[in-house]
């Protein structure tokens, strides 16, 4: 038997192209292609079109409970959207473009919207099963995104998720970032796919010690200088290229600290080698870290080996630009003993005596008695910034009141104030005062005057002590 072309049937060639088809439109773009490719002609459109207005309108039924056969535009424009969802999840496990046309054609639309309903109620079961998988083998690290993506954010998505009347929304707000995440899926299958990364990335993360892991975290911090903490970033990258600078180094697959002498080793050869020597040693330095920590999963494997263009392409970068130690990041050896600080609860003042002492501050007259009398009353930084923005203070007495701080004070204000520009640029303080124009509070503008009035060796000291500071847990004393 031959079909078109003249070809035997099982020889018929695949007419949609599987390029144009969208993961989050995926029975509409197949429709399309299929009108393309002459697979589906104008007529058939409108039959499935108005099978699917069937299914609307029972939606519909069913969403006000059989009080009502229409809802809002917008409304109905969501119920169709999920109905879409969940027919493209039945549709995308056909496994030839041309067979899920024809499924369409000639087989029931509501038996194919209800067989997707329980696809993406499945993948809703095993997604919770991959959270479960998850969050038992958290990291133990102290990143904000990282740990509220998993504790608080992805508990939202399972409490809200509506598998039929709004299956093709995430309902929930993830901030923590992937190394490999398409954002073209959505709905539980964008979740499902998150997860599964997120749990490759983990499985990688685990494979070195957590207390190096800390460390490297926090010597990432002091290099990009800003707070890891709050910073949006994924640990896996940074994990997978300080593993692969190991590997470069000599030191081995298990080690994730890179000593100053083994970065200034790295630098000189990554910095006099050609751009294609490069990929060829960073493609090997993988191989062989799959080898020596033995990684046979091949999700594992084929995760790292995603990543490798990426990785490629930012080293080469960085050894073009000499920029290299915002890529390799050594162990910061620290000069001082770190400050930590508190901003405990317990140390701020209640609401009612802050009035009480703003209005004393707003009755003196001198400006050093208002400085004195706020030094005197204060130890929370909390504070200090609600005095600062409370307007209580006029021109020359923010001077006054800056005079009385200390060198951490003035630190610990620095980094409140100019903290983007720490994060963005590695210039020295002076340079950042003068380049960076304050658009915040009165009190800021004043602040900075004030710091250009300093000696440069008063603010060689404060620089000094901006990258040490943890105002993490902040008192002023």
């Amino acid at each position: 038997m031959k079909g078109p072309n003249g070809l035997p049937s099982h020889m018929t060639p695949v007419r949609i192209r599987p390029k144009n088809l969208k993961p989050n439109q995926y029975t509409i773009s197949l429709m399309e292609d299929g009108l393309r490719s002459g697979l589906l002609n104008q007529q058939e459109v409108y039959s499935i079109q108005n099978r699917l207005m069937i299914i609307l309108q029972s939606l519909i039924a069913r969403y006000t409970q059989g009080e009502s056969s229409s809802v809002a535009a917008e409304t109905a424009e969501s119920l169709l959207s999920s109905i879409m969802y969940a027919i493209d999840a039945y549709m995308q496990s056909i496994e030839h473009p041309d067979q899920a046309i024809t499924c369409l054609k000639t087989g029931s639309l509501q038996k194919i919207y209800e067989a997707g309903v329980e696809r993406v109620r499945q993948c809703f079961e095993d997604t919770k099963q991959l959270y479960r998988e998850v969050r038992r083998n958290k990291l133990d690290v102290p990143v904000d995104a990282y740990n509220m993506t998993i504790d608080e954010s992805l508990p939202v998505f399972f409490k809200k998720y509506e598998i039929v009347f709004d299956a093709h929304q995430t309902m929930a707000s993830i901030d923590y970032p992937l190394a490999i995440d398409d954002m073209r899926v959505q709905g539980v299958f964008y979740m499902k796919q998150y997860l599964e990364h997120l749990k490759i990335e983990t499985r990688f993360c685990r494979m070195f010690s957590q207390a190096d892991l800390r460390e490297l975290l926090v010597n990432f911090g002091r290099v990009c200088r800003f707070d890891y903490r709050i910073e949006l970033f994924n640990i896996f990258e940074l994990v997978l290229n300080n593993a692969i600078f190991s590997m470069l180094s000599g030191a081995g697959a298990h080690q994730l600290q890179i000593s100053t002498a083994s970065f200034e080793r790295l630098n000189r050869l990554l910095s006099e080698t050609d751009p294609s020597q490069v990929s060829s040693m960073i493609q090997e330095a993988i191989h062989r870290l799959l080898q020596e920590r033995q990684i046979c999963d091949p999700s594992l494997a084929d995760y790292m080996n995603r990543c490798k263009k990426e990785v490629i392409q930012r080293i080469v970068h960085a050894a073009k630009h000499n920029s290299l130690e915002a890529v390799i990041i050594t162990r910061q050896e620290e000069t001082m003993k770190p400050i930590a600080f508190s901003v405990s609860a317990e140390d701020r003042i209640s609401d009612a005596e802050l009035r009480l002492m703003l209005e004393e501050i707003r009755q003196l007259e001198d400006k050093e008695d208002k400085a004195k009398l706020i030094k005197s009353r204060l130890r929370s930084l909390h504070d200090f910034l609600d005095i600062l923005e409370s307007d209580c203070l006029y021109e020359d007495e923010y001077e006054a009141l800056f005079e009385t701080f200390g060198d951490i004070e003035l630190a610990v204000l620095f980094k409140i104030v100019f903290y983007e520009s720490i994060r963005n640029d590695r210039k020295h303080l002076l340079t950042i005062i003068n380049d960076t124009e304050v658009n915040g509070s009165e009190w800021q503008t004043y602040f900075t005057h004030y710091l250009k009035s300093l000696s440069r060796n008063r603010l060689g000291s404060i620089e000094l002590l901006i990258h040490h500071i943890d105002y993490q847990e902040i008192t002023f004393h």
